[in-house]
Parts: C-alpha cells; structure tokens; sequence
C-alpha cells in the first residue's frame, strides 16, 4: 500500500472522537424505549447533527439515519396500540406496560398451583405438622350417660303370691312335693313400694370406616347383669365398683347404597317400639338391611335378621354318656315398610313383620329317677336363658318317683313357655306439623301370636301349667286366663329428638299386652316393670338444658289384664346427654 492509499484509509477510519459518538449514538439507539417518541425525534435530530458536524461520514450517517427513522416509525405505531389498550391513556417516558389478565385466568392458575404445592406437602409431610394421623379420621366415637331416679309403687291390693319363676330356674329348681318341701318358692315383691332407686347408665361406643365399604363398631355399656333388656346399673351397692360389658360388637358390609349386611353383636336391625323389643335390646347373629326409593317422597325398606338365642350345651348331661341333641334356640325376623312424605309438614312410615321363635318352648322330658342320681333331665335346656313374668309356664320335668317311697321322693321342677310364638306384626308412624316448631308425632303397634292356642299349650303341658288361671276356683283350661295380642298407641308432642337447649317433648300412651301375645323375656323392663300381661297408661316430657342434653320425667301405671291382681306404677325423673 502506498501513501497515497494509507492516507485515504485513514481519512475513513473514524477517529476517537467520532468512534466514541458513534458508539454513544448506537447505544443510545439500543437503550432508549422504543415506546417514547420524544427520544426517537432527539435521536434522528442527533444522528443528522453528526453528519452536519463531519463526526460521521455522511455515508455512514445515513444508514443510521435511516434506521432511526425506520424505528421510529415502528414505535409511533406501537404506541397506537398500547394507547388503544390502555383505555386511551398514553404511556409516558419510564412507565411499564402489563398485559391485562383476567380474573378466571388468574384463579385458574393459583388453584393449580396450590395443587401441586400440597400435593407435595402432603407427599414430603410438612404440609401440616401438627396434623393427626389419616387413620383418626376414619374414626367415629359416640356415647350416652344417664343419671336416673326411679319409684316404685305397689298396690296394697296386689297379690303376695307371685312365683319369681325366674329365681327357680337359675337355681337347683323348686320342690314341688308337699311331703319333702314346705317352703314357698321365691316370691317377687308385690306390695312394698321402693323409693328414690338411684341409677345411672353409661354407653361408649366406637365405630370405624375400614374401607369404601366396610365398617365396623364395638360398644361398651354398664349394666347391673349380663340380662339383654336393661344397660341400667343401680348405684348402692356399698360404694362397690360398678361393671361394665361389651354390649356390641359387629362388622357391616355395604356393596351398594341400598342393602348392608352386618354380623356379630348389633343393634336392633327391626323397626319396632319398646312393646316388643327393649330399647336396649341389641341382637347376636346376622342381618341385612335394605332400601330403595321409587320416588323422591317414597321409599321402600326391608330388614332380615337371623339370631341365634340360646346353644345347647355340648356336654349336657355333664354325667351322661347320652348327650342333648342339637336343640338351639333362634330368631328369624323378616320385616317390609314404606316411607313416604306428603310435603314439608307429613310424613308416613309403615311396616309388616313377621317374627319366628324356634325352638323356645318347654318341653316335657322322659321320665328321669333323679333319686337315682341322675344329675338332670333331658329337657332342662328348654327353659328360658331369662325371662321376666307374664308368659304361661308349663313344669317340664317327668320326675320318676322311689318305688321304694314314692310319697317322699323329691320333685326339684324348672318350667319353661307353655306357647309358641310366631308373630305378626304391623307398626305405624304419622308425623306432622301443628305450628312453627311444634310437631306431632303418632305411633301404633300391632301384635298378634299367630301360633298361640291353648289346647295345644295344656297338651304340651300334660296339664302341667302352673299360671295365668283366673283368680279363685280350680287350675283348668277352664279357668285358664291369657291372650294374644298386643297393641300400643302413643302421642308425642313438641321435638322428636331433643338436640338444642330450649327444645322440648311431651308424650301420651296407652299399651295392652295380654300373657302370650309375645316373649316376655325382650320388652320394655320398665312399663309394669317388664314382661307381659300388663296394661295401662304412661305419661311423660322433657326439656333441653343444653345442646343434647335434657331433663325428663315419666310416669308409667300398670296393672294386670287377667289373673290375680298385680298394679305397679313406676316414676321415672332423669337427666341425660349424649355426644
């Protein structure tokens, strides 16, 4: 290269000065915002004032300059549309531009996000530190307690002859001859009234979801004796520790929304009143429990249940080498209902049952020579495993006599039920509005022993019936005092369930059992103070002091259908809560 050629290329090389405007030009160019058009005409005006001044070539200005201009434009048009968007506000000189999103967008995205946030909390387990173990929640705890005052009150009139046939059975049995026994068997209380009977009773029960359709429950319960009817434990005693049982225990199946099977030791699975199952009566053995609805306003039910009541022993007679075949005794219950709701204010609920006790009667045994040494006889499992008074008992032991001494042979007797019982049941429930947050609810009961018959039950006896005769005269069918059927009918007024302070209840009934319109053994033990062959009217109310906890007050007057007279009124003052 000559110098004539160096001199040219310096003379285009720009130099420090140019090259450090240059550079400040450039830069400017990329640091200012495109979006201020003030900046952008200062830019074209500096670009053209270079070139005028000689610090950039005139060819090198004006690529520059017709860059700027380009962009220029491109940001005058920009400005439109954020100008446009903004609601016609333009932006100024350092403003930030944000995009608008709207409200579904935005709670989209945070419900998202919180997803997968305790998604892995939960996974990672800081989510909630103090937080129970999942297993709790499946969990279900429910209890009752109840303090009770409880009076008793006997007719001066009453019979003081009543055979506690309870007391005999449980014991070695009673001698029914004359000539080697003088003594009256166990008597039952007829005349003295008892006062002020403090008694309380407590329930805890726990039940459990196992899976999306198993459940499971057990339940504890006091209780003053393993009897099924009563969870009552009387206070006294001398300030001895009072017992509690395991009162159920049971698991359920449900593989759909309309049946479920359970099985152990449950509640009971029948729609009943008191009249013929106690309110504290639960059930051993199996049950299903079904519903469907035709309609919105009507639905159908159904319970069965099959429950063994009593085994016989597999060693009975202990000292024989003839055992008791298989007699067990059981229970099978069918029941069919209806629900059906007229409007807002009326509802209906109806039921047929049919109750089958099998194998529950006496039995009259074969000759057995106690005076031998025989340690019992064939039939003593055929009397009741508990019972409490009402039904027609027939003797049930065929006592050979000495030969040697017949007159003095010793005649230890149980008894067990004289009828069958086969039942039929029909149960009703009206419930309706009177005024704002007053209802009414009606109930009746229908009962009737379909395999009650007194011929059959004197031949099955041998004549051997020891109650239920008229008072006066002779022990013949002829004077033989009993009956089928049972019925009740009761009026509650107020709330139904007492769950709010300030709730309250009152109730009217009437009820009517003749001796073997059913067991005696599984019915209200406070009405006549259990059993059958009683009729008579109750009274009662109650008042929420709490949430779920109330004071109430009953009193019960019960006398006799037939026989010999027996009244016993019962007056029942408590105060119970539940959770």
């Amino acid at each position: 290269m000559n110098d004539h050629d160096r001199a040219r290329t310096a003379s285009r090389r720009p130099r420090p000065a140019r090259r450090a405007l240059l550079c400040c030009a450039v830069l400017l160019s990329l640091t200012v915002p495109a979006s201020a058009m003030a900046a952008e005409t200062t830019m074209v005006k500096l670009i053209k004032g270079l070139i005028a001044s000689g610090a950039l070539k005139p060819e090198d200005g004006q690529a520059l300059l017709v860059q700027a201009e380009a962009e220029a434009a491109a940001a005058q048009r920009g400005t439109a549309v954020s100008t446009a968007s903004s609601g016609g506000v333009a932006l100024e000189a350092g403003d930030v531009r944000v995009p608008y999103v709207p409200q579904s967008v935005r709670d989209g995205i945070r419900d998202e996000v919180r997803q997968d946030v305790m998604a892995q909390a939960k996974a990672e387990g800081w989510a909630a530190p103090n937080e129970v173990a999942e297993w709790t929640k499946r969990i279900k705890v429910s209890g009752d307690m109840r303090v009770r005052s409880e009076s008793r009150f006997y007719s001066e009139r009453n019979s003081d002859i009543e055979t506690n046939w309870a007391s005999v059975n449980a014991g070695n049995g009673f001698d029914t001859n004359n000539n080697t026994n003088l003594q009256l068997p166990p008597l039952l209380n007829t005349r003295q009234d008892r006062r002020n009977l403090w008694r309380i009773r407590a329930r805890l029960g726990i039940e459990a979801t196992i899976g999306q359709h198993t459940t499971a429950g057990v339940r504890l319960a006091s209780g003053s004796s393993n009897g099924p009817v009563s969870t009552t434990e009387q206070l006294g005693g001398g300030l001895g520790k009072k017992d509690v049982w395991l009162d159920q225990a049971w698991l359920a199946y449900s593989p759909s929304d309309w049946v479920t099977v359970r099985g152990g030791r449950f509640g009971n699975p029948f729609w009943t009143s008191d009249t013929l199952f106690s309110n504290d009566l639960n059930f051993d053995g199996l049950a299903a429990n079904l519903r469907y609805d035709l309609a919105e306003d009507v639905g159908l039910f159904g319970n069965l249940a099959v429950v063994p009541l009593e085994y016989t022993s597999d060693s009975a007679p202990s000292q024989s080498r003839v055992k008791t075949p298989n007699e067990n005794k059981w229970l099978s219950g069918a029941q069919v209902g209806v629900n059906w709701r007229f409007n807002d204010d009326n509802s209906l609920r109806a039921a047929l049952g049919y109750y089958d006790f099998k194998n529950i009667s006496g039995r009259l045994s074969s000759p057995c020579a106690l005076y031998a040494g025989e340690v019992g006889c064939d039939t003593d499992w055929s009397r009741p495993a508990f019972m409490q008074k009402g039904n027609t008992l027939m003797l049930i032991r065929d006592i050979a006599r000495n030969p040697l001494d017949p007159a003095n042979t010793p005649t230890p007797q149980y008894v067990g039920l004289a009828s069958a019982f086969r039942l039929a049941t029909f149960n009703l429930r009206w419930d309706t509005q009177l005024a704002q947050d007053i209802g009414m609810r009606l109930d009746a009961d229908y009962i009737r022993n379909l395999a009650y018959d007194k011929q059959a039950m004197f031949a099955r006896a041998n004549n051997g019936i020891v109650n239920n005769y008229g008072a006066g005269g002779s022990a013949s069918i002829d004077t033989f005092r009993s009956g089928d059927t049972a019925w009740m009918l009761q009026a509650t007024f107020g709330a139904t369930e007492l769950k709010e302070k300030g709730q309250w209840q009152a109730l009217l009934g009437y009820k009517r059992i003749e001796a073997d319109a059913l067991p005696d053994a599984y019915n209200d033990p406070n009405f006549h103070l259990g059993g059958t062959n009683a009729r008579g009217y109750y009274v009662g109310g109650a008042y929420a002091l709490d949430a779920r906890s109330w004071i109430s007050g009953k009193w019960m007057a019960a006398k006799e259908v037939s026989g010999p007279p027996l009244s016993i009124d019962v007056f029942q003052l408590e105060f119970n809560t539940g959770f």
